[in-house]
């Protein structure tokens, strides 16, 4: 695990959120080579919220994407993505938001998910009173147990209901399998493979009584390796394209690259084993447990106190680092790392050569 500081850091003004860009190319090559093709991937764009690698993956074929809020929609549709789901439920003045960026993109397929009659219904309305059509994916609980219907009899009905409303029409299934995240490869897939059979079993259900299922949308990062090959489904890794320490080490088997670095500094050292770094909770995910960053250069360094700008160390090497030592960091939990920054600053044959705005990280951009 390696986390190298660029040429002229000493221009760079800590804390900051370095993007390396070979990096970023070699893991998008990596994930789709995971893949039969280019067209079985939508990846999921809320761990960088950024149109270069937007882009990137559309001159490399991939042109779906799966998004979390409508600003992420907007962003990678503005920057070229063809086929965008928006993987969260939408109520409230988000149903019109929808309908708004549906109609500003008209060559871009939105689609998005639901879990419930009610939403179903709304969506109905919503569409029908705007004489528009919402492609919608039945949101499948398949073991995370934070939305979706469980595959069975219910959730058939809530499809057929899909399929019967005005304005909608049945997209597939939705099943992100968030929970499994076993680091040994074996027990896994064995989990992937059972959380999955009902899913698969719903749809060849749904399919015996004359309904489309054009695609299940599955997984993530951890278990695109068992996604990428079943017929007819689309796998939706995230994380990967940056990858993090969290998942550096649970998933040892993923040869993915950390290509998201912080950059921070020493700014007082409180005690000859104390080190204070400028990297507060308003810089690096702090939802999870320590640790919350992994430092290559301070191995043995236990996390004593954090705070909204200050992070402090404790590790017998803190003598080796003087007042405004630069330090690099891998966050634990890149995703919401990303959307603590305003920009990020892009890192090219190891010089930051351009700073470009987290465009997707505010609520709204203009729908």
């Amino acid at each position: 695990m390696d986390a190298p500081l660029p040429a002229n850091t000493a221009d760079i003004p800590s804390p900051a959120l370095l993007i390396l860009w070979d990096r970023v190319e070699e893991n998008l090559r990596r994930m789709i080579a995971l893949a039969p093709n280019p067209a079985s991937l939508r990846p999921h764009l809320k761990t960088h919220k950024l149109p270069q690698i937007v882009s990137r993956l559309a001159a490399l074929g991939v042109t779906k994407a799966k998004c979390a809020t409508i600003a992420e929609s907007e962003m990678a549709a503005a920057a070229g993505a063809t086929d965008i789901l928006l993987a969260s439920q939408l109520v409230g003045p988000a149903i019109n938001r929808f309908i708004a960026l549906s109609s500003k993109f008209p060559g871009v397929r939105f689609s998005t998910i639901a879990d419930n009659e009610t939403s179903i219904r709304q969506l109905s309305a919503a569409a029908t009173t705007s004489h528009f059509t919402i492609p919608v994916f039945l949101d499948i609980d398949s073991g995370q147990h934070r939305t979706g219907i469980a595959p069975g009899p219910d959730a058939a009905a809530l499809y057929q209901l899909i399929a019967t409303l005005p304005g909608l029409t049945p997209a597939g299934l939705h099943a992100y399998d968030g929970h499994l995240h076993q680091s040994d490869p074996a027990e896994r897939a064995a989990a992937c493979h059972a959380a999955f059979a009902p899913v698969a079993n719903l749809r060849d259900a749904l399919l015996a009584d004359g309904l489309p299922v054009p695609v299940i949308v599955a997984g993530g990062s951890p278990t695109i390796p068992f996604h990428a090959h079943r017929p007819d489904v689309e796998s939706s890794p995230g994380t990967c394209v940056l990858w993090d320490a969290g998942y550096g080490r649970k998933l040892p088997d993923l040869d993915f690259l950390h290509a998201a670095i912080l950059l921070c500094r020493v700014i007082s050292r409180p005690a000859p084993n104390l080190l204070c770094l400028d990297l507060g909770h308003k810089a690096v995910a702090s939802e999870m447990p320590h640790p919350r960053v992994i430092f290559p250069a301070l191995p043995d360094a236990v996390p004593v106190m954090h705070n909204e700008e200050h992070l402090v160390l404790e590790s017998p090497l803190a003598s080796n680092f003087p007042i405004g030592t630069a330090l690099a960091g891998i966050p634990w939990h890149v995703c919401p790392t990303v959307a603590l920054h305003d920009f990020v600053h892009v890192v090219h044959h190891g010089s930051a050569t351009e700073t470009v705005p987290v465009i997707a990280r505010t609520r709204r951009i203009s729908c």
